[in-house]
């Protein structure tokens, strides 16, 4: 069990009100432009505390950056990520699981773990995106 710190709180609280992964730097500037005292290296050092824990989310971006989120499943899932906007819907995976337990089985492979996320661009986006390709 983490000991809730007054830190760890304004951290924790804030991954509670927003809904789209954010990186340790993101979630710093947010808690400064709110107020909060909160050093970077205290953000990063919860992040990590929580995401032990099981309490956040870890996402890898293609640069090997790490995003962060509270999500509402607390079983296992994945996400439908936005590359533009970070819109972030959780999924089920049935197929990904089959397809893994597959390719281990296939292979020889024994207490198998993975991580898949999909990346795209959300509809919004998308249609943003075309608009000012037309106005240009």
């Amino acid at each position: 069990m983490l000991r809730m710190t007054r830190q760890r709180s304004a951290v924790s609280d804030l991954l509670g009100r927003t809904e789209d992964f954010r990186s340790a730097q993101q979630l710093h500037e947010m808690l400064r432009s709110s107020g909060s005292t909160v050093g970077l290296a205290t953000v990063y050092r919860t992040l990590q505390s929580l995401a032990e824990a099981g309490q956040v989310d870890v996402l890898r971006t293609g640069d090997g950056e790490a995003l962060y989120r509270r999500c509402a499943r607390q079983t296992h899932h994945h996400h439908l990520v936005c590359r533009e906007c970070g819109r972030t819907v959780e999924i089920e995976g049935e197929t990904v699981e089959r397809w893994a337990a597959k390719v281990a089985q296939d292979n020889g492979f024994v207490d198998v773990d993975h991580t898949a996320e999909l990346f795209g661009t959300c509809s919004v986006c998308a249609t943003e995106r075309y608009a000012e390709g037309t106005r240009a």
